[in-house]
């Protein structure tokens, strides 16, 4: 029995929510459709922003404060010193056994090797230094042929023609022309 709560002044009934105006009295709260109607679902917990996510992260988050309380530092140093004596150990052994002189070997022959190949290149690095300086001090004794307007309108007048016949001219006629002017015995720059 749905009634309104304007009719009635009855405060017992149960009010559906989003329903406003709206009242169950008795036993029709607790009908099969209705019940289902009055229970809640839990409110979903607020979605957390990123400022909420970020305000918790701090030094101790990134581990720059790990050293802070010395116990990392006490299982460092003991697993230092048994990395220590390991390599200790396996020096030894490798002395015993010959192993490290020929190891020695190697590295100085390495080191040898990498020596001459850098004295290499310094001396082509210096070779090619005095190579440049002759060619530099030659070419500032020799005077530049500088050419004149004409010659610069030439040159452009034989770049536009090149463009254009490339452009517009086919491969066989390119190789046509090319060939009359070797036979004609003319320069072979357009």
């Amino acid at each position: 029995a749905v009634v309104s709560t304007q009719s009635t002044g009855d405060h017992e009934g149960k009010e559906l929510p989003g329903n406003r105006g709206y009242k169950y009295f008795g036993a029709a709260k607790d009908l099969p459709g209705v019940r289902e109607l009055f229970e809640e679902e839990p409110p979903k917990p607020p979605r957390k922003t990123r400022a909420d996510l970020m305000k918790d992260i701090d030094a101790y988050y990134y581990g720059y404060l790990d050293d802070d309380d010395g116990v990392l530092i006490k299982l460092e140093e003991e697993v230092e010193k048994k990395a220590r004596h390991m390599a200790v150990e396996a020096w030894k052994l490798k002395k015993e056994t010959g192993e490290l002189d020929k190891e020695l070997e190697e590295e100085e022959r390495l080191e040898r090797e990498e020596e001459e190949k850098r004295l290499r290149e310094l001396k082509e690095k210096k070779d090619g230094e005095e190579t440049e300086e002759t060619e530099s001090t030659t070419s500032a004794l020799t005077p530049l042929e500088v050419p004149s307007q004409k010659d610069i309108e030439i040159e452009l007048l034989r770049k536009k023609k090149m463009e254009l016949l490339l452009k517009y001219a086919s491969e066989d006629l390119q190789r046509t022309s090319m060939n009359a002017k070797t036979l004609m015995g003319r320069n072979l720059n357009f």
